[in-house]
């Protein structure tokens, strides 16, 4: 009996797989000799598929649930041919469990980057990253095409084929979409969904499927990134006159200290450009205002000699006030400085010029209001002999 139990343990009783790992896409089970016995259970779970190779042919494959392996269910394996023994006829094949769920750490990147023609800016260089999730949605097909006899068929040698495929196809999807460069943000998602479409036709001969594509970023170059943040900021900044008048204000305000030079300066640079603004948007037309008359200046009867103009030392302080000093030009000569006191005796006569602190030049004593009472008792100047 121990003999026969031997031999009848080398049977197998029970195929099943319980995945330990996160990146098996297809795991071959293992057995003594490739002797299964008939009418073994084979139990498999969701988000797995069995499939039977028999002498390198595929032979069935069975969904999730739990199964009698006999010829009923194997019709296939009713040509086979076992060894007879005091218990069911055993007989020789491979299983294949395939795992159908979802992988969705695969990463893709742009190598290289992408030109794409944007209607606003032109030609532009984009680089983009993200993930996508794939699937196998026909195991025989996945075993036939990439498999093949791999024990364990992981998801590392299936991710470079991957690659290949999503970037072919992104630059097309990135292209063509028609989007502008600014909006593109905006259509990541709608942009993903289109691939995830593409991408599963394509893999569809392969038995794989791409059920969900991610773009997580789509990056410009530095300097076109620089280049839009400009473009930003003079479009919150808006009018730039009166941004730049804005700023001198606030300059002038806040300068203290040593910095009120500065803060001078700015604040007449800005009293200028709003003059000139002012002047160049003229304000609405309406009737005159009446304005109080100017005084005219008095004008001298005949041209007087030039006099240079009289300098008072920096150090010499202003006169008191109703204590003006003057100055008379006699014959060409400056004279000076007198009080009002003193002119008559110095030589003032009602053509004399005069000129004191305040006055803007020159001008013949008749035509100065404060030496009229003076020339009254001036005699005029004598004859010639």
């Amino acid at each position: 009996m121990a003999l026969f139990d031997k031999i009848r343990g080398e049977f197998l009783d029970i195929v099943e797989w319980l995945d330990d790992s996160r990146d098996t896409l297809v795991w071959r089970f293992p057995r003594h000799d490739n002797e299964i016995k008939m009418g073994a259970r084979l139990v498999v779970r969701e988000s797995q598929t069995a499939v039977f190779v028999n002498e390198g042919r595929i032979a069935d494959a069975f969904p999730p649930g739990t199964y009698t392996l006999e010829t009923r269910n194997l019709p296939v394996l009713s040509t086979l041919k076992g060894w007879k023994h005091g218990f069911h006829s055993p007989f020789k094949a491979e299983v294949y469990f395939v795992s159908t769920r979802q992988f969705a750490d695969f990463k893709w990147g742009t190598q290289n980057p992408v030109i794409v023609r944007d209607p606003e800016f032109g030609p532009v260089r984009l680089r983009a990253f993200g993930s996508y999730a794939a699937r196998v949605t026909d195991a025989p097909a996945l075993l036939r095409e990439l498999a093949g006899t791999d024990p364990q068929f992981r998801t590392e040698e299936v991710e470079g084929y991957l690659r290949q495929l999503v970037m072919g196809r992104l630059a097309h999807a990135l292209a063509g979409a028609g989007v502008p460069l600014l909006d593109l943000a905006a259509d990541q998602h709608e942009t993903g969904r289109r691939l995830a479409v593409t991408l599963t036709a394509d893999l569809a001969s392969v038995g794989l499927a791409i059920p969900a594509f991610t773009i997580e970023n789509v990056s410009l170059p530095e300097e076109v990134e620089r280049a839009l943040d400009k473009r930003s900021q003079m479009g919150i900044v808006g009018d730039l006159g009166d941004y730049a008048r804005f700023q001198a204000a606030n300059a002038l305000e806040h300068a203290g200290g040593a910095a009120e030079g500065m803060g001078l300066g700015m604040g007449i640079a800005a009293g200028r450009q709003m003059a000139e603004s002012l002047a160049q948007n003229p304000q609405p037309s309406g009737p005159p205002q009446p304005s109080a008359p100017q005084p005219s200046a008095p004008q001298p009867s005949a041209p007087q000699p030039s006099v240079p103009q009289p300098s008072r030392p920096e150090d010499e302080p202003p006169p008191l006030p109703g204590n003006e000093r003057w100055f008379i030009g006699v014959n060409g000569e400056q004279r000076g400085p007198f009080g009002a006191a003193e002119l008559p005796g110095n030589g003032l006569t009602a053509e004399s010029l005069v000129w004191k602190t305040g006055m803007p030049q020159w001008l013949p004593a008749r035509d100065v209001p404060g030496l009229a009472a003076l020339l009254r008792d001036t005699p005029p100047p004598l004859p010639p002999a």
